[in-house]
Order: structure tokens, then C-alpha cells, then sequence
């Protein structure tokens, strides 16, 4: 039986811990959106058909990447209701523990609306590279040319 180079066994173990990571990494977003992502009226916005239709939507999935790594700032529309609060930068997060937690919100939380599609590390990184002079305000100005709803 040949032995396993510890340098594989550490990215199994990191990309297995991310994978299981996005609920945990998801209890930072539910002091606000809730453990269910029903959101608070009026403060924070539901987590669920609106997800849904960015992730489905390249725009959409690099708005949603964004408002994890930068935060948003300013009004954004969701599900007919405006949101005037502020989401802060999730700071510490890697690409793949950005990517982990919005899986879970897509796969786990957000249960209405188009069919969700996973994202990746390397998709994330392209995002956050892409995305690096945005402040959290410009982000915000995404939501709606993204494909919010």
C-alpha cells in the first residue's frame, strides 16, 4: 500500500472543510438575514428568489461574489421592496469560503426560483480580482443590471 504525500492529504482536508464550511460561515450572515435567509422587513432583504435569479446570470453571480467580498452600501430592490441598509465586507473569507457559503445559500437557503448552479473558487478569485477598486456602493449599483429582482 502506497502512502499518501501529506501535501494531498492537506488540500483534501482545506477543500473538504470549505465544502462543509458554508453553514457555519452562513451564521455571519444570519444575524441580519436570518438562520432561514427570510431576511428582516425593511432592513435586510430575503435570501431566495432573488439569489436565485443572479446566480443563474453571470452579471448576477459576480454582483453576489461582490457584495460577500466588498459588502454593499446604499439602496438595493428586492422582491418589489427597497433596502437601505448597509452589508458589511465579509473580511477573512477566501475564495473558497466565499464560494462555500454562497452554495449553501443557493443550494440550502434560497429553495425558490431558477435552477442554482455552484460556484467555484476560481470563478470567485476571477470576481474579487475583477472587482478590486469597487467600493461597496458601486457594488450596490450592481443589484438591479445584475438581474435582481
Amino acid at each position: 500500500m502506497r502512502a499518501i504525500p501529506m501535501v494531498i492529504l492537506m488540500t483534501l482536508a482545506t477543500g473538504a472543510a470549505h465544502a462543509q464550511d458554508g453553514a457555519s460561515i452562513y451564521n455571519r450572515c444570519a444575524a441580519c438575514h436570518t438562520k432561514t435567509g427570510a431576511g428582516v422587513p425593511g432592513a435586510y432583504p430575503p435570501l431566495n428568489a432573488d439569489f436565485r435569479a443572479l446566480a443563474a446570470k453571470a452579471g448576477g453571480r459576480r454582483y453576489l461574489a461582490l457584495a460577500v467580498i466588498k459588502g454593499l452600501s446604499g439602496p438595493i430592490l428586492v422582491e418589489g421592496k427597497t433596502y437601505r441598509g448597509m452589508m458589511p465586507a465579509q473580511g477573512g473569507l477566501d475564495d473558497a469560503a466565499v464560494a462555500a457559503v454562497l452554495n449553501h445559500v443557493g443550494g440550502t437557503i434560497a429553495k425558490t426560483g431558477l435552477a442554482f448552479t455552484s460556484f467555484t473558487a476560481k470563478e470567485v478569485s476571477g470576481y474579487r480580482a475583477d472587482g478590486k477598486m469597487l467600493t461597496a456602493a458601486d457594488v450596490a449599483r450592481l443589484h438591479q443590471s445584475a438581474g435582481g429582482k
